[in-house]
């Protein structure tokens, strides 16, 4: 499936969240996205873009990895159903709209959380993704000087 068709379904899902185990479990589907789209540009996205997309691939990673990971069928899990990266640009302009949301929606666990546990997961859970959305800018602002650098048809 398109990356810009996983990452709004993402987006969909996040917002639809129910409960604050359902809405960790879409955040944590967001991280793997993120991760399996870093990785594909990574190894066949444009060349100024890899070094970028590498580190989006290990931050995402480690957004992954403070949380706990959902027990979901593997059908379920949208990061292996990435089988199209056409258009990077609008790609990442999806996933920094996406890794934002993912915060904002950390946020709200956090000041909610029963536990000292959760709230500190959640707190890194928000710095990999805002240092994730950080990456996804950096990579728009490469694409948009290789743009500028293109000769005009």
């Amino acid at each position: 499936m398109d990356a810009v068709r996983l990452i709004l379904t993402s987006r969909r899902a996040l917002t639809g969240g129910d409960d604050g185990s359902r809405t960790l479990e879409e955040v944590w589907q967001a991280q793997a996205l993120a991760q399996a789209i870093g990785s594909r540009l990574a190894v066949s996205g444009p060349p100024e873009l890899r070094g970028e997309a590498l580190g989006l691939t290990e931050l995402a990673g480690r957004g992954c990895g403070v949380l706990d990971a959902p027990d979901l069928d593997p059908g379920d899990l949208r990061a292996a159903q990435l089988t199209e990266l056409d258009d990077a640009r609008e790609a990442l302009l999806c996933l920094g709209v996406l890794l934002a949301e993912v915060g904002i929606a950390l946020v709200g666990i956090a000041s909610a959380a029963a536990d000292e546990g959760t709230y500190w997961q959640c707190m890194e859970a928000i710095d990999a993704a805002d240092e994730s959305r950080d990456r996804v800018r950096e990579m728009l602002r490469k694409l948009a000087a290789r743009e500028g650098a293109l000769p005009e048809r």
